[in-house]
């Protein structure tokens, strides 16, 4: 896919766009990558969650432009079928959809609390009861997953759409000491160990803090 370009805010903050970023990568596209300035209307609303529609992260492959994540990932599964970003089983592949939907659509209290910042750590953070709630639920999820589908990823051997979605959480947790139990602390460490997520978190500790609103200490 020459000539595409993926648009997208702060990698510290961001977590769709590490989302986005993440399912081209997984897809196996050659893509720019291009990062629009903190200051964009379209990237702070996407890391201070003030809009429920980002326009960040984006992907433009010649006249098509998409913008929704999921919209991206169902994308990228029709132009790269073979890529695995969704399971080739229909009962798994509808699984992973409605998982992926649901931190697409859900999750608001653990967004809140908890906002993705990559550089920072929070030993002692304490989690209200709202956002636990939230917490509870991925970890049920996530359990659920390698129950069924063996590991180490939640469908199995390679990395799916659902991973893409809920990599983000895996930073959160870890920024801010949330503790897990054995399975879900597993599955923490083996996306964050991911040669993608490292490069990701590399290049989001490079980066400088732009926005105060959200290097706060809790």
């Amino acid at each position: 896919m020459a000539g595409v370009r993926l648009t997208i805010a702060s990698k510290n903050y961001g977590s769709w766009s590490l989302r986005g970023w993440l399912l081209c990568k997984i897809a196996g596209i050659d893509f720019d990558e291009h990062m629009v300035s903190a200051d964009d209307p379209s990237a702070r609303a996407e890391l201070l969650l003030l809009s429920p529609s980002f326009l960040v992260p984006s992907l433009q492959n010649g006249a098509v432009k998409v913008w929704d994540t999921l919209a991206i990932a169902e994308y990228l599964n029709e132009t790269k079928p073979d890529a695995g970003l969704l399971p080739k089983d229909a009962a798994a592949r509808a699984h992973c959809r409605a998982i992926s939907g649901e931190m697409h659509s859900g999750f608001s209290n653990l967004r809140s609390a908890l906002p993705m910042n990559i550089k920072a750590n929070y030993p002692g953070f304490k989690v209200w009861q709202g956002a636990q709630a939230d917490i509870e639920r991925v970890t049920e999820i996530w359990r659920g997953c390698i129950k069924q589908y063996g590991g180490p990823y939640l469908f199995g051997k390679t990395l799916t759409l659902a991973d893409a979605m809920y990599a983000p959480v895996c930073s959160r947790f870890t920024t801010y000491n949330v503790k897990l139990d054995d399975v879900c602390a597993a599955y923490c460490k083996t996306i964050l160990a991911t040669p993608l997520m490292k490069e990701w978190c590399a290049a989001a500790k490079k980066e400088p803090d732009e926005l105060e609103e959200l290097d706060v200490e809790f």
